[in-house]
């Protein structure tokens, strides 16, 4: 990106306009896209010259090179002008059923492809540089009603560290002693360890949620995993109480402790140098341990969540790979559910996220708290709760109009009229569209 500055600055004049291929990323994220995104080259006297992007092609889906996945784009910028928006911004997608290839002509291309002709703004109108929505002009309209912060804040999954192979475990019985016996999950596992079948105390096993556990309108846990951690002091209970009140779960991962200590996270390796317990996790909370929970995948090209119950009557503990937002209660976590997967929410992330719906999104996701006398948010839990059954059992015709009911309430939710959803919905099946391979 600097060197793209860099020969706009040595060999364009003022109005001179330079096109380059460039990944589609830049418009996307934070960081270094952040840096991009202020479209001025610096100069040696403190001022800068600015940059105006005339054009932008997203041939992500196009994949053109070959042997490559990289998100490629094409972008056009003008030397000396300044930024305005929004900017012309065409998707590129391929017909279903055509074919081209790396050597075809672009008549050929473009009878084998369609392009979406949408526009581009920031995400936050107060801050240029923020990433890029990309949308319909009709549907950025009506979606920045859904735009803002959120009541809620996101948390992510709690993280062993890499040592998933130590902490997750099935139960392969239970004792008439109250113990019960598990056997680490092993299969996969970044971090080799010994497999082993050992009877331990049940009370700080807690139901687990993986990525693989989580789907639209469902979440079932496939696992358990061993929570060591005190949620108030982030980082590992006391080993000393820990011995004391359960002392096989201690001998359990004392078996371990090598392996612990030589996790490569930083995150947890510096909290153990600095003499936490060698079990120590990170990224869990008070948050962690709420009996209800609305669950989505990190990485994703769309936000699918679904709401996390509490399972055998202990809350579900989601990992690394799962957002989770903390409920008080069954009613309030169906209502976020319904609010996050309905078509204006999901437009909102989708027209800004690049693969990862993380908890940054209810920084621009406008969700009220719920309040259980408002009948807009009622009824949207309701809906969720009918749509998670709908799910369940596969009745796929039934949960599309849930679905479609979901939206006309949300619609109330964000003061939306039916052309603003309609538009909403459009834009949504558009860019939700799977490409033929």
């Amino acid at each position: 990106m600097l060197m793209t500055f860099t020969v706009m600055d040595k060999l364009l004049r003022p109005g001179g306009k330079l096109g380059f291929v460039i990944t589609q990323s830049v418009f996307k994220t934070a960081g270094a896209g952040q840096g991009f995104r202020q479209f001025r080259i610096p100069q040696t006297n403190g001022k800068s010259v600015p940059l105006r992007v005339v054009h932008v092609d997203d041939m992500v889906s196009l994949q053109p090179f070959e042997g490559a996945s990289n998100r490629t784009a094409v972008m056009v910028l003008e030397k000396g002008k300044p930024m305005a928006y929004p900017v012309p911004y065409t998707v590129w997608r391929k017909v279903k059923g055509a074919r081209f290839t790396y050597d075809s002509m672009l008549e050929e291309v473009t009878n084998a492809t369609k392009q979406l002709n949408f526009v581009a703004e920031p995400v936050n109108p107060s801050d240029p540089t923020s990433p890029w929505l990309t949308a319909r002009p009709k549907a950025i309209k009506a979606v920045r009603k859904v735009l803002g912060k959120s009541d809620y804040v996101a948390h992510a999954g709690a993280y062993t560290g890499g040592a998933n192979a130590v902490y997750w475990v099935d139960i392969v019985y239970k004792r008439p002693d109250g113990l019960v016996v598990v056997r680490n999950i092993t299969e996969g596992a970044k971090v080799k360890v010994d497999e082993v079948t050992e009877p331990i105390e049940p009370d700080l096993l807690y139901p687990l949620l993986r990525g693989r556990d989580v789907q639209r309108w469902n979440a079932q846990r496939s696992a358990w995993i061993l929570m060591v951690q005190d949620p108030k002091q982030r980082q590992g209970y006391d080993e000393g109480w820990l011995q004391k009140n359960y002392p096989r779960t201690y001998g359990y991962l004392k078996r371990f402790e090598e392996v612990l200590r030589k996790r490569r996270s930083r995150g947890v390796s510096d909290m153990v140098r600095k003499g936490a317990p060698f079990y120590t996790m990170f990224a869990v909370g008070t948050y962690t341990f709420a009996p209800w929970k609305v669950v989505w995948r990190e990485v994703a090209h769309t936000l699918d969540a679904a709401v996390g119950p509490p399972f055998d009557d202990k809350p579900a503990v989601p990992d690394h790979t799962l957002i989770l937002i903390d409920c008080a209660c069954k009613e309030e976590a169906h209502y976020l559910c319904a609010a996050l997967n309905s078509s204006p929410a999901r437009l909102g992330v989708q027209a800004y996220i690049v693969l990862h719906p993380d908890p940054h999104i209810l920084e621009h996701i406008r969700i009220p708290r719920f309040d259980p006398k408002n009948p807009v948010h009622s009824r949207l839990a309701e809906l969720s709760e009918q749509a998670h059954g709908a799910a369940k059992v596969g009745d796929e015709n039934r949960l599309r109009e849930i679905e479609a009911e979901i939206d006309r309430w949300a619609a109330k939710l964000w003061n939306l009229s039916e052309d603003e959803l309609r538009d909403i919905q459009q834009s949504l099946a558009e860019l939700s569209e799977t490409p033929d391979p």
